[in-house]
């Protein structure tokens, strides 16, 4: 075998571990980037999920306020019936007193009546007894 024949062995050799480191590299970088897409894939997916996280938190915060603002509209509806009620009963209480007022005057003034009747109706008696006796004195002395 001559010498040349060994170099070029020698050299293939060497240029078939180069080739082999290379293709170690490669399949290193390639698995680096298959992994580094994963990693970017994952990355995207937890943004998303912080994101619908983020926007499920919004949404029950509201739910919370729109709840918190129908209990107190509730609340205020409960209190405006209640007012209302309150001030027909005043209504209705003033009405009464009125009305006890107007129907005391009135059960005073037939009291009243009552009792300039049951005068003139004496007066009458009387002037009626007067007449008469004066009747009867004039009748009587004749």
């Amino acid at each position: 075998m001559s010498q040349t024949h060994c170099n070029t062995k020698q050299h293939t050799a060497t240029h078939c571990n180069t080739l082999q480191r290379t293709a170690t590299y490669c399949n290193t970088l390639q698995f680096t980037t298959t992994h580094r897409n994963t990693l970017q894939d994952t990355a995207t997916h937890c943004n998303t999920l912080q994101h619908t996280a983020t926007h499920c938190n919004t949404l029950q915060h509201n739910a919370t306020h729109c709840n918190t603002l129908q209990f107190t509209t509730t609340h205020c509806n409960t209190l405006q019936h209640t007012a209302t009620y309150y001030n027909t009963l005043q209504h209705t209480e003033q009405h009464h007193l009125c009305m006890t007022r107007v129907t005391n005057t009135l059960q005073h003034t037939a009291t009243h009546c009552n009792t300039l009747q049951h005068t003139v109706t004496h007066r009458t008696t009387l002037s009626m007894d007067d007449s008469c006796r004066k009747h009867e004195r004039v009748t009587t002395h004749e």
